[in-house]
This record gives structure tokens, C-alpha cells and sequence, in this order.
């Protein structure tokens, strides 16, 4: 089996922390193809090119937090570090300081999949308003029809935890 393409690689490893949409060093650097400890150190050296809306570390609640819902397996999988998240304007400030041809291209990959879903987000809404706009226009009999739409539209409940342990 193959690996999936890079776009859905990385459309996989975008996390919403801190009202942001994010990418962590880990999956960064797999994705790279570089050590974690690498890319940290590149970012260390470099870390004036890295404001708080380009990057931050995780406190001790968010890893916590992605741990318990599976996002990441185990606090091993950091080896003792805080993670450093960072945002799309980090992401491709990491292209200044990771200078291989691999980065280049992952780079490209990544941006482009932030754009396409800055798109959809937009695109949605787009669709809301004019969704708003018909129900006002029309009358109460439509009204199920528009509760319908509105409900498709909104995104999925996340699937219910699995109880753990004896009853």
C-alpha cells in the first residue's frame, strides 16, 4: 500500500489549538523528513523570525488535551520536549530556515492546502448568507427545507469516546 499523497498528509496533521489552525513540530518534521530535535534547533537559532503568531509551545493543558482525544498517541511520542506549534505565517517562515529541496516542496504542499481550506471555510459561508438570504425571501413553508440545508451544513458530531474498563 501506497503512502497517501502529500496534500492529504498534511491536510491530516492541521489541528485547531488556541482558536488557530496549526501544524506541530513532530508532523512537521516527519514531513520534512528532518529529526524533531533538528527542526527545533533550527527554529531556537532563528527564533526572532518566529513571533507568538507564527509559533508557540503547547502548555502542559493542550498536550494534555490532544493526548485524551487520540490526536497523539502517548507524552512519549515528545520525548521529554514541549511541542511547538506553528501557523500557517510559521510554516512558511520555516522554509527560511530549513533549506532543503524537501522542505521547499513540502512547504509548497502545505500552503496550498491551508489556502484550499481558508476556501471551503469561506465557501460555506458564502453559502449560509445566501441560505439566510432565501429563508428571508421566502415563506414559513420552506422553512424545513432550510432547517435541512443548515443541518448538512454543519460540521459532524465528533464520534462518542469509547468507555474504558469493566461495568
Amino acid at each position: 500500500m501506497s503512502a497517501p499523497p502529500l496534500a492529504l498528509q498534511v491536510e491530516r496533521r492541521i489541528y485547531l489549538i488556541r482558536d488557530a489552525k496549526v501544524m506541530l513540530d513532530f508532523d512537521l518534521a516527519v514531513l520534512y523528513g528532518v529529526e524533531t530535535r533538528a527542526l527545533k534547533q533550527a527554529v531556537r537559532r532563528n527564533i526572532n523570525r518566529f513571533p507568538a503568531d507564527f509559533m508557540f509551545e503547547l502548555t502542559k493543558i493542550e498536550i494534555d488535551l490532544l493526548v485524551s482525544q487520540f490526536v497523539i498517541p502517548t507524552r512519549g511520542k515528545f520525548g521529554g520536549a514541549t511541542p511547538m506549534a506553528f501557523t500557517e505565517q510559521g510554516v512558511s517562515m520555516l522554509s527560511s530556515v530549513l533549506r532543503s529541496k524537501r522542505a521547499v516542496q513540502v512547504n509548497i504542499a502545505i500552503m496550498r492546502t491551508f489556502v484550499r481550506l481558508r476556501e471551503l471555510l469561506l465557501s460555506n459561508s458564502d453559502l449560509a448568507r445566501k441560505l439566510d438570504a432565501f429563508e428571508k425571501k421566502y415563506d414559513a413553508q420552506f422553512r424545513i427545507v432550510f432547517d435541512a440545508i443548515r443541518e448538512l451544513m454543519a460540521p459532524p458530531d465528533p464520534p462518542p469516546k469509547r468507555r474504558i474498563g469493566f461495568r
